[in-house]
């Protein structure tokens, strides 16, 4: 993560001339000022100055130095001088304390390669897709098992029987499912280095409810959210509305875009089939287990997305609601921005580009590249998954 090293040395020089500024205003002011007096404003006027580092302009910083000089003579350049020594013994103190404070700082946001991971997915899984967008661009080195969907084999050990599950084995290994929770609590981690991913997961506790289907399902609070102090929130989010525009837009991924995408590959019986040849091309199949998934798959996903087209109440082209809703998340983008995260791809940016990716190959892919305006955006953040930007 971005330690804002750019702005260390600025801020830190602005707090202490602020400082010094303050207390030799208030030694000026005062005659007969004595030492106790002066050390018990101290502490007062080091809190003010630190909880400004945002304001480093220039001309705030030259009235704050030439309105500490002193107006008159006698007492007051006495007054003066203790103040000028008093803020300079002030002046090392606070530089201490900020050399050491944001060297921490630097050190919590440092990449950290010790964690371990590993994914257990299915490899055509929008939600699986999403993972890896997210653990590629921040340059995660993690370990693959390829679930066999009709045995599940691989993931028997678990009592939860969904993916994508990942696990982090460190000194507390630990179990992580749903890809909203994974990538949640991993961002979250690697803003808060001081906790381990165990202390994370307090802020998603998770509970049971029933679906639209009527199946009990595990679901978990906060799953869409960052969990930040003031402070880091506005380190990570500098404007007020990005935060929200992030969370609001990674739940549109779960709840609208990702339903559009198997009513759109098994649209028809030529792109079932493709779409499970796919599937099964991709995946962790013995060779009974990919015949039916091929040909039988490919019969029961072509009904089922009709099922699923009713559901969603879409329109008789399904693929006019798929255009529709990226032409949606280009113009919520705006031309004045590359990503939805600003300069660089957010949770929304990466969750919106993995769905997406599970389409590359089909003509469902190759139709919304030619037919929506959602083509140099989905470049981008490829090139930036690419580059591993997110590492830094």
């Amino acid at each position: 993560m971005h330690c804002g090293k750019c702005l260390c040395k600025p801020n830190m020089a602005a707090a202490c001339l602020r400082t010094f500024g303050q207390v030799s205003r208030l030694v000026v002011r005062t005659r007969n000022v004595r030492t106790s007096a002066v050390a018990a404003l101290i502490p007062a006027v080091y809190m003010q100055g630190t909880g400004r580092l945002h304001d480093t302009s220039g001309s705030g910083l030259r009235t704050k130095i030439f309105s500490a000089a002193p107006r008159g003579g006698g007492g007051s350049a006495t007054a003066f001088a203790f103040a000028v020594g008093g803020g300079f013994g002030l002046y090392q103190i606070i530089k201490f304390y900020f050399q050491h404070h944001y060297a921490e700082e630097c050190l919590d946001h440092t990449f950290d390669t010790e964690l371990k991971l590993t994914l257990y997915q299915y490899k055509t899984c929008p939600s699986c897709s999403v993972v890896r967008a997210f653990l590629e661009y921040h340059g995660f080195d993690y370990e693959i098992v390829e679930v066999n969907p009709i045995s599940r084999q691989e993931i028997e050990w678990s009592t939860y029987r969904n993916v994508p599950i990942l696990v982090v084995d460190g000194s507390e290994p630990v179990q992580l499912n749903d890809a909203s929770l994974i990538i949640s609590t991993l961002k979250t981690y690697l803003i808060n280095k001081n906790k381990t991913i165990s202390d994370t997961l307090i802020y998603y506790p998770e509970y049971k409810t029933t679906n639209s289907l009527g199946n009990e399902v595990t679901e978990y609070c906060n799953k869409y959210w960052v969990m930040l102090n003031e402070i880091k929130v506005e380190d990570v989010y500098p404007c007020k509305t990005t935060r929200k525009e992030e969370v609001r837009w990674r739940m549109w991924a779960d709840d609208w875009l990702v339903p559009l995408i198997s009513p759109n590959m098994f649209r028809s019986p030529a792109e079932a089939l493709a779409s499970c040849d796919n599937i099964v091309r991709l995946g962790n199949f013995g060779p009974i287990d990919g015949f039916l998934a091929r040909y039988l798959g490919a019969v029961a996903m072509f009904f089922f997305s009709k099922f699923l087209k009713f559901r969603h109440r879409l329109q008789d082209d399904v693929r006019e609601d798929l255009y529709r809703a990226l032409n949606e998340w280009v113009t919520a983008i705006g031309r004045k921005r590359k990503f939805m995260g600003g300069p660089h791809p957010n949770l929304a940016d990466l969750a919106v580009y993995g769905v997406l990716r599970v389409m590359e190959g089909l003509k469902s892919f190759d139709d919304i590249m030619e037919n929506t305006k959602v083509k140099a955006w989905y470049q981008r953040v490829e090139k930036a998954i690419q580059q591993q930007q997110g590492r830094s």
